[in-house]
């Protein structure tokens, strides 16, 4: 902003209500700063658990199987239609990613990665291979309710069936994901 230069009889009125103040003894002012934004804490705890527990071995997903059926999931609104053309083998599989041999971390890992690929590159049908279990102790396939409990929490799922045997049966997953908008 361009300085302002006073008249004569401006500065000789501003002088004379001026005349009796007493010049400050510090040359510069120093303002404080603004104290510090506060830091969210309760939202922090609140994620931290959030992402413990989504971490955790609880059963995330009621999975008990019997008498061969196989584990589905449609998301609500979804046509039922949907589900009975993954099971029938009309969407062609784009991409797979295999677990065998992966412990439960790096599986969730690979399976978060896979799909975040799968999605940019647009493919909207995909195999997960989980196993059937032959290598964990009991000859139980602790991957398999994992992967179909995290595949159910996931937005970009639409459904998901047991692939047919020829794709690996019992020990796959078919995949539906939403396609790009």
């Amino acid at each position: 902003m361009p300085r302002r230069t006073l008249d004569a009889e401006s500065r000789a009125l501003f002088e004379a209500a001026v005349a009796d103040a007493i010049p400050l003894a510090v040359e510069r002012i120093h303002h404080e700063p603004p104290p510090p934004l506060p830091i969210p804490r309760q939202r922090e705890r609140d994620e931290r658990a959030a992402l413990t527990e989504s971490l955790s071995d609880v059963d995330l997903l009621d999975l008990h199987l019997e008498g061969g059926d196989e584990a589905t999931f449609l998301k609500p609104g979804m046509a039922p239609m949907v589900l009975k053309d993954l099971r029938r083998g009309r969407w062609v599989v784009q991409s797979h990613l295999d677990l065998h041999g992966l412990h439960r971390n790096e599986a969730r890992q690979q399976v978060a990665i896979f799909l975040a690929e799968c999605l940019a590159r647009d493919h909207r049908c995909v195999r997960i291979v989980h196993g059937k279990g032959h290598g964990s102790p009991g000859r139980i396939p602790v991957l398999k309710r994992l992967v179909l409990g995290w595949l159910t929490q996931r937005q970009e799922v639409l459904a998901y069936c047991q692939a047919r045997t020829v794709e690996g049966g019992a020990g796959a997953v078919l995949v539906l994901l939403q396609g790009k908008r």
